[in-house]
């Protein structure tokens, strides 16, 4: 594991720590994701990315900023949260409701739009010590597989053909915190 990825590990463990506290719900998304689902770091990643509900990003925010966090001035904050740390880039895209309380995109241009059924009913993942919430492993796929179909302008990457693969052939495990054999 190279300096970035332990530095990744530890602004996970302190997001959690510091949402936790605030009984502020975030869930891993994207790279990282998979790989606390997978139980082992698979490749390097870019950044972390993140889920919070929308009328909890503020709070969020302010409890990072006031540990050294900053806010990525390139990314506009109303379609989410971007921040940085010891040059660990984290995103955390917002999650809102519909009528019936189905999670569903919480900002930008498909605000509203459902996100996959039980996108955040996924039991946590594990690396090593550290459990973290994350979205689940069907809505990975989901999201890995239709990227290049609702965003033709975003042709799948050879990184995304490779998780996919990882994601269809690991077997779920009954309790994250079951060690890996």
């Amino acid at each position: 594991m190279d300096d970035l990825a332990r530095r990744q590990l530890a602004s996970i463990a302190e997001v959690v720590e510091v949402a936790a506290s605030a009984a502020v719900p975030v869930w891993l998304r994207g790279g990282w994701a998979m790989d606390f689902q997978l139980g082992e770091v698979s490749r390097s990643h870019v950044d972390v990315d993140w889920y919070c509900w929308r009328a909890d990003a503020d709070r969020l925010a302010a409890l990072l900023l006031a540990r050294g966090w900053q806010p990525d001035p390139r990314m506009p904050v109303w379609n989410q949260l971007d921040l940085f740390a010891a040059e660990v880039e984290v995103s955390f895209a917002y999650l809102g409701r519909d009528d019936s309380g189905r999670p569903t995109v919480g900002a930008g241009p498909w605000a509203g739009t459902p996100l996959p059924a039980g996108i955040l009913d996924a039991p946590p993942g594990r690396i090593g010590p550290l459990v973290v919430p994350t979205i689940s492993v069907p809505a990975q796929i989901e999201f890995k597989q239709m990227y290049p179909v609702w965003m033709p302008e975003r042709p799948r990457r050879p990184k995304d053909a490779d998780d996919l693969a990882r994601l269809r052939a690991w077997p779920r495990r009954a309790d994250p915190r079951t060690p890996r054999p």
